[in-house]
């Protein structure tokens, strides 16, 4: 996702943080950047989080969600360990309040990839979401 910025915005900055005497020869070189406008990555937090329905999720993602609705077994020791939202992906909350469960991966030896991440109660949670690529996007569980 990404912000387009006004025209401009390159040079006013640079001048603010260096003062333009320092700058006069770098600022007839920007001019060019400056003359359009500038694509810039947006913060992952303002993304939008997509859906996926339960039942498109692969068997073993299906079989991990009901796992967490009947409080385990789990078959890892890090499931149900708090998940830190340091991506900052996931809607804001406390610490604690998002715990993390492994789906697992057939042919992988480690944990792999994929997750479920749930907030709010362990066996009763708000809400769920499935992440395919430990944490780069996450897409929220629905019935």
């Amino acid at each position: 996702m990404f912000r387009v910025y006004p025209e401009g915005w390159k040079v006013k900055a640079m001048f603010r943080m260096a003062g333009a005497a320092k700058l006069a020869p770098a600022i007839l070189s920007l001019s060019i950047l400056a003359s359009s406008p500038v694509l810039v990555q947006a913060n992952p937090a303002q993304a939008t989080i997509g859906t996926v329905k339960l039942v498109e999720l692969t068997r073993q993602g299906q079989e991990a969600y009901a796992r967490i609705h009947q409080g385990g077994p789990f078959p890892y020791q890090k499931d149900g360990t708090v998940f830190g939202n340091r991506e900052r992906i996931l809607p804001a909350q406390r610490r604690g309040y998002y715990l993390e469960y492994t789906v697992r991966t057939p042919g992988t030896s480690d944990r792999g990839a994929r997750r479920i991440v749930c907030g709010g109660q362990p066996a009763a949670p708000d809400a769920c979401y499935y992440t395919g690529d430990h944490y780069a996007s996450f897409r929220k569980i629905v019935n």
